[in-house]
């Protein structure tokens, strides 16, 4: 028996945290009797941000500042850990592949230790481990392997969130042919944002079919808003009708959907909890770990589109052709 599970996952965006839901979810009920820890490089988002979808998993909280990302440390994690007063953990799971971060995490006590850093040489058990995968996918599969053990991929339910997003998204969402659109990019390092011009023609051609296009942007991109707003007279903007705020809300807007067109950004991954057909844009960062899990969910992707990362080659037309 497991009785204390680690899963550790370096990255610090909302999308990084909500993509390994379904992660959570499967590994809490293939080993109900077992205790779920979180550690985070950043903040631990299921407890902030997140906390309206009830995940509910511990917070290991060692008090060093962006775990794995400081040599120094490899030095306090171990003591850090010992003042926690905890048993040692049953397995830890890494999500990352960063050789430092990896080291770095091998000092707290475990009995057994998954990650895919160096090839699977830091894995406890050795197995012929999968490769280039989903994170969710490849993860389960493997630790099956390491676990000698077969784990059902549980998806996120939205009858799971608190009955206010429901009624909140029936309210601000109360028809039906809606087509969800989300075109901003949270981190600014890397160009993933498909042109916005792009953007309003295909929802000129989604209002010309009788469909409403519903766009999911903060409330702080006036100039954006306001830009379509003009070109776009039936445009909805639901969340700045809400005096909610949060992710849950919008993966219950979403649920009201009959289609979601998205970039690869933090509320693509809100959005595929709804489980609605969606269409997802890929330019520079890397489809096949990155988008969802969901069987309904079609990938553009201008790598192998145009054999380019620039994602604006991505023609409208092609969009249009799966909607």
């Amino acid at each position: 028996m497991l009785k204390k599970i680690l899963i550790y996952n370096s990255g610090g965006g909302l999308g990084d945290s909500i993509q390994i839901i379904p992660l959570i979810l499967s590994l809490k009920n293939h080993f109900k009797n077992s205790d779920f820890y979180y550690l985070g490089s950043h903040e631990n988002h299921f407890q902030g941000k997140l906390k309206d979808f009830n995940i509910n998993i511990k917070t290991l909280n060692l008090n060093l500042q962006y775990f794995g990302f400081r040599w120094s440390h490899l030095l306090k994690t171990k003591k850090s850990f010992l003042k926690l007063n905890l048993d040692k953990f049953s397995l830890v799971i890494d999500l990352q592949s960063k050789l430092r971060n990896t080291i770095i995490l091998k000092r707290i006590p475990s009995d057994n230790f998954y990650s895919s850093t160096f090839n699977y040489n830091f894995c406890s058990i050795k197995k012929n481990y999968l490769f280039n995968f989903n994170i969710v996918n490849k993860t389960i599969s493997n630790l099956e392997k390491f676990l000698d053990t077969k784990i059902k991929l549980i998806n996120f339910k939205i009858n799971d969130l608190d009955k206010k997003f429901i009624n909140e998204a029936k309210k601000l969402l109360p028809h039906d042919k809606y087509i969800g659109i989300s075109l901003t990019q949270g981190n600014l390092y890397r160009k993933k944002s498909w042109p916005i011009n792009n953007f309003i023609d295909l929802a000129k051609q989604i209002e010309k079919n009788n469909k409403i296009p519903v766009f999911f942007i903060e409330k702080d991109k006036l100039e954006i808003i306001n830009k379509i707003k003009k070109e776009i007279s039936t445009a909805l903007f639901p969340e700045a009708d809400s005096e909610l705020a949060s992710p849950a809300l919008v993966t219950a807007l979403c649920s009201r959907l009959e289609k979601a067109i998205s970039i690869d950004n933090g509320v693509m991954h809100m959005m595929s909890l709804s489980n609605i057909p969606m269409i997802l844009l890929f330019g520079p960062t890397n489809a096949e770990k990155f988008s969802p899990t969901n069987k309904n969910i079609t990938v553009l992707d201008s790598k192998k589109l145009y054999n380019s990362k620039d994602i604006s080659k991505i023609k409208t037309q092609e969009v249009l052709n799966y909607l």
